[in-house]
């Protein structure tokens, strides 16, 4: 019986990472799959072999057992396969490893991993191998800015899909995150065997003048005169609904914050409840005076004010 290297098959070498090995599958069985070069029996044999070198490698147990199976090969070989009995008493265990129904597949690998790959040729159904790489259908992507206030409510955007070709109405819900990804199930490109794949949607928060994100809390400046912070007043405090009226008592000093509860963003998953919104008091002083002014500020300097 012929060995079968399957390092070789893949041109990889016996220290490759699963990642590489994976990556070199699917390099050849895109050149090689049936489908690229149709009435090929080259293409045909060759996609074959390398269907089931990666079967193999990519089991961690299937590729222990093979290694330990090509450092003792000339004791096995002329073996009937299961169980055999190299040179220095090692036993190696070649039992069926789960599969059913070999098919195509080469009679070392019918021999020493009984089963083969479910599904190719065989019994099993199901082939997860290169024909699901071609089959798989193609996943979209792309982006959406929403501003301050649809994330209160929720949006809806038409997003271009397949080079344009084709539009998709998308619901975003209220109060979602900075670069969160929306699924949009079965939106994307459709595959080789006819299924679509999904849409992801990245989300980006336009910048707002008036107003700074803080998770579902929105930070605010509210300007008020000097005569309101000493003496009191109310003042119009900006929100995502329109202003409110806030009581500013007197001698507030600049900096303090004012929390109006529950006019922030919707919090997701929270039933309808909403972050705050924390207007921070900035005084504004006057830039000239008239002399009446300067004659006022004067007399509140001289009573130590």
């Amino acid at each position: 019986m012929e060995y079968k290297d399957y390092y070789r098959v893949l041109g990889v070498s016996k220290k490759a990472s699963a990642k590489e090995i994976k990556a070199a599958y699917r390099r050849l069985a895109r050149k090689h799959h049936p489908d690229v070069n149709p009435g090929s029996r080259e293409a045909e044999a060759r996609f074959k072999e390398i269907n089931e070198a990666y079967e193999v490698l990519s089991d961690t147990e299937k590729r222990r057992r093979y290694d330990q199976l090509g450092e003792h090969w000339d004791a096995v070989r002329g073996s009937p396969g299961a169980g055999a009995w190299p040179a220095g008493g090692v036993r190696i265990d070649f039992e069926d490893l789960g599969g059913s129904g070999a098919g195509d597949f080469s009679d070392f690998f019918r021999t020493f991993f009984g089963g083969g790959i479910p599904g190719f040729g065989g019994a099993g159904g199901g082939f997860t191998g290169a024909e699901e790489l071609f089959e798989r259908p193609a996943d979209g992507e792309a982006e959406v800015e929403l501003t301050l206030r649809e994330l209160l409510r929720g949006a809806t955007r038409e997003v271009a899909v397949g080079g344009g070709r084709r539009r998709v109405e998308v619901r975003i819900p209220p109060g979602v995150r900075e670069g969160s990804r929306i699924r949009v199930g079965g939106a994307g490109g459709r595959g080789a065997g006819g299924r679509r794949g999904d849409l992801y949607l990245k989300v980006r928060i336009a910048p707002d003048p008036a107003f700074e994100r803080r998770g579902e809390d929105l930070l605010t400046t509210q300007r008020v005169p000097v005569t309101t912070a000493v003496l009191g007043g109310e003042v119009q405090v900006p929100t995502l609904e329109g202003p409110i009226g806030i009581k500013v008592p007197a001698g507030t000093p600049a900096g303090r914050v004012f929390r109006l509860r529950g006019h922030g963003l919707p919090r997701l998953g929270a039933g309808g409840q909403r972050g705050d919104l924390l207007a921070t008091l900035e005084v504004a002083l006057p830039k000239s005076l008239s002399a009446r002014q300067k004659e006022l500020f004067e007399e509140l300097r001289r009573s130590g004010a």
